[in-house]
């Protein structure tokens, strides 16, 4: 979807240089360049858009649903560590980028989902994400949401990245996550707390082609992610008046789920050992919060998560 609106946005943007509205390019090229370090400085969100009614309906196509098993202090300021990726983050859109689900229930907080760079350097797709609700993946956008003082602020970041999209199969419960600390330790160098997100049918929108590790697709889809900074999942679903092949997600309910807040003392400089420590923990919770949701959505007991 994201990526459907950016090629309309490059298009428009093209016909502008072409046609007889040029000096609007020229200006927006302008403004482009002077607003270029908003999204790793919160963005700018509109409440008008994330309101709109087509969120509504969006939400409700799935459904979407956002279950809470804690409170979360406004006080704090939270990383929200979101699992898993699949193909298209449905989950994460719909609870973090549009309103009222979070609001209601963490009322507050102001959550932020952060994106890859590279969405932002597309013109007018830019000013769209970021009036979602969208920032910057990079460690300068974290950090200036997490450092807010009074706490208020939650980052919402999908660990498993670009890459965690080429499992997003059916069935799929493997996350990439054993190698990423990062999250981990941009939360103890600001003191925000872990709050481990599972979102339960993330993974059941879509159906992908075949391509287990080692195979040719696999090795190139690979290749390219580490090329271009995103992956290219070969994906299928229905279409708009049939349910064999299209690219519309199958109707599969989402359940977002969010855990219990893991507690995190500042610390400007950990030590390898303090992030290993701490990243444990998280997986140690991230797998409890499944184990203790995964028979309510389907998930048979013997299912268990598997960290990569």
């Amino acid at each position: 979807f994201l990526s459907l609106v950016a090629e309309f946005c490059c298009g428009f943007f093209v016909i502008l240089i072409l046609g007889n509205f040029w000096f609007l390019a020229v200006l927006y090229l302008l403004w482009l360049y002077l607003d270029w370090e908003t999204p790793c400085a919160g963005g700018r969100r509109s409440q008008w858009v994330r309101s709109w009614t087509v969120w509504k309906y969006f939400r409700e196509y799935f459904p979407i649903h956002l279950i809470k098993t804690s409170e979360l202090n406004p006080k704090h300021n939270y990383l929200l560590g979101f699992h898993p990726h699949g193909v298209l983050v449905a989950g994460a859109f719909g609870n973090f980028c549009t309103d009222p689900p979070f609001k209601n229930l963490f009322p507050g907080l102001t959550p932020y989902l952060h994106i890859m760079p590279i969405w932002f350097s597309c013109p007018f797709f830019r000013e769209y994400i970021m009036s979602a609700g969208m920032v910057s993946a990079s460690k300068e956008s974290v950090s200036h949401v997490l450092s807010n003082e009074g706490g208020g602020h939650a980052s919402v970041i999908v660990i498993g990245g670009a890459e965690e999209s080429l499992n997003a199969h059916p069935g799929s419960l493997t996350l990439n996550i054993l190698k990423r600390k990062g999250f981990i330790k941009m939360a103890l160098k600001h003191g925000a707390h872990l709050v481990p997100v599972f979102s339960f049918g993330e993974n059941e929108l879509f159906k992908q082609v075949a391509n287990p590790k080692g195979s040719w697709l696999r090795n190139v889809q690979e290749k390219l992610q580490k090329i271009m900074g995103f992956a290219l999942p070969l994906f299928h679903a229905r279409g708009v008046f049939q349910y064999s092949f299209g690219l519309i997600p199958y109707r599969q309910p989402i359940h977002t789920v969010v855990g219990s807040p893991i507690p995190v003392k500042q610390n400007l400089n950990p030590t390898t050992e303090e992030i290993d420590q701490l990243h444990a923990l998280y997986l140690q919770k991230l797998k409890k919060l499944f184990e203790e949701h995964k028979s309510n959505y389907g998930i048979p007991a013997h299912r268990s998560l598997i960290f990569e």
